[in-house]
């Protein structure tokens, strides 16, 4: 059974840091690209980091760019968001997904496969 477990949500104040993880199980995490993605409360989710099998190549919605990295240790079947400069517009549940998504409406159909979030606020 494919198992998605993101953690490493909290409060944070506007301009502070977080690093979220995902812990994968029930794949060969190594053989997969993966996603990063959030839902804002009352709004749709939205793709934010996918990132190739081998973290060779990575890519990353423009809103978050420069702010968020996202990386991967195929050795503990585990992906990171490191997210800096934390902005209001950041509060969200996170979430990864296995696979490439970098279309914001294809995510709806693939919720079945987001794995458990963890919830980011940024207030101050």
């Amino acid at each position: 059974e494919v198992q998605l477990q993101a953690s490493g949500g909290g409060l944070v104040q506007p301009g502070g840091s977080l690093r979220l993880s995902c812990a994968a199980s029930g794949f060969t995490f190594g053989s997969y690209d993966m996603t990063w993605l959030r839902q804002a409360p009352g709004k749709g989710p939205e793709w934010l980091s996918v990132i190739a099998s081998d973290g060779g190549i990575t890519s990353y919605r423009d809103s978050v760019k420069g702010r968020f990295t996202i990386s991967r240790d195929n050795a503990k079947n585990t992906l990171y968001l490191q997210m800096n400069s934390l902005k209001s517009e950041d509060t969200a549940v996170y979430y990864c997904a296995r696979g490439a998504y970098n279309r914001d409406w294809v995510l709806p159909r693939i919720r079945s496969s987001w794995g458990q979030g963890t919830l980011v606020t940024v207030s101050s």
